[in-house]
């Protein structure tokens, strides 16, 4: 079994101010918590994949050059 370490202060110190903003009472509200704090990140990471499995930017349909389109 693995010892735990010991949390960065700074770290600590982070999670406790978004707890303090966000004050979470529930499961759902955590899950709040994170798509607000992560969902911008994981769209540009969505369709920064769309954009390299298409080989053409999501607005750039001059530079299309495949019958994979996007829908939606």
């Amino acid at each position: 079994m693995s010892r735990r370490r010991k949390m960065d202060p700074e770290r600590k110190a982070f999670i406790t101010s978004l707890l303090e903003h966000y004050q979470p009472k529930d499961a759902q509200d955590i899950q709040d918590m994170l798509k607000d704090l992560l969902g911008d990140t994981l769209q540009g990471m969505l369709e920064a994949e769309m954009d390299d499995h298409l080989g053409y930017s999501k607005y750039d349909y001059k530079n299309k050059e495949t019958d994979d389109s996007r829908n939606g």
